[in-house]
């Protein structure tokens, strides 16, 4: 039988690597990334073209997200889909989401054509993978509980048994709580608040 996936569950980067394919005289250095959001690439872009800023192009792809809904892929000059598509479809062929990966072609003299520079693309894209580990990851959801001192008790033991991860804490006459919960398990835990009396939920995602 095979695994069956958790609605929840997909799989991204334990690390940061690096890859590297030549062709021709023509340098292809690769680097993947786990990341979390657009502002994060927007910053390891940013920093790729200033440590590179010597290279040709600095070609990309990203899939963020549960389902990997979120996506881009970017050619930065060489000829239309011969580089974002490629690298692209290395995450798809991965599964992989909250990736980043990044292509720096450094030109060796010799132009590789289309099905030269797909495969050089591609080529190093993989590699970058296969210097990493690929892990499962849980998607989770944010919610900021309020309630009083007096409903600690029932709040509590409902975090305990949906194994709800508390990033924060501040316990008075009027406590808060940042949690931490699985996607697959969000609507059931919103209805098992319901019956704690003064209790409000702010979501933060």
């Amino acid at each position: 039988m095979g695994e069956i996936k958790a609605s929840d569950s997909y799989k991204t980067l334990a690390k940061s690597s690096t890859g590297i394919y030549k062709e021709l005289g023509s340098k292809f250095l690769s680097f993947a990334f786990p990341v979390s959001s657009q502002e994060e690439i927007k910053t390891i872009l940013s920093n790729i073209k200033k440590d590179y800023f010597d290279a040709r192009h600095h070609c990309y792809a990203y899939r963020l997200g549960l389902g990997g809904d979120l996506w881009r892929a970017n050619d930065d000059g060489e000829p239309s889909s011969t580089a974002g598509k490629p690298i692209l479809g290395q995450l798809l062929s991965h599964d992989l989401s909250d990736t980043l990966i990044v292509v720096v072609r450094y030109f060796g003299g010799t132009k590789l054509g289309v099905p030269g520079l797909i495969r050089a693309y591609r080529g190093a894209a993989a590699d970058a993978i296969n210097n990493s580990e690929v892990v499962e990851k849980i998607a989770v959801k944010n919610l900021i509980l309020r309630f009083s001192y007096a409903s600690i008790e029932p709040v509590m033991k409902l975090i305990k048994s949906f194994s709800a991860d508390i990033k924060k804490q501040e316990l008075d006459s009027d406590c808060l709580m940042v949690l931490n919960i699985r996607v697959s398990e969000y609507t059931l835990f919103l209805d098992s608040l319901k019956g704690i009396e003064g209790l409000s939920i702010e979501n933060n995602t």
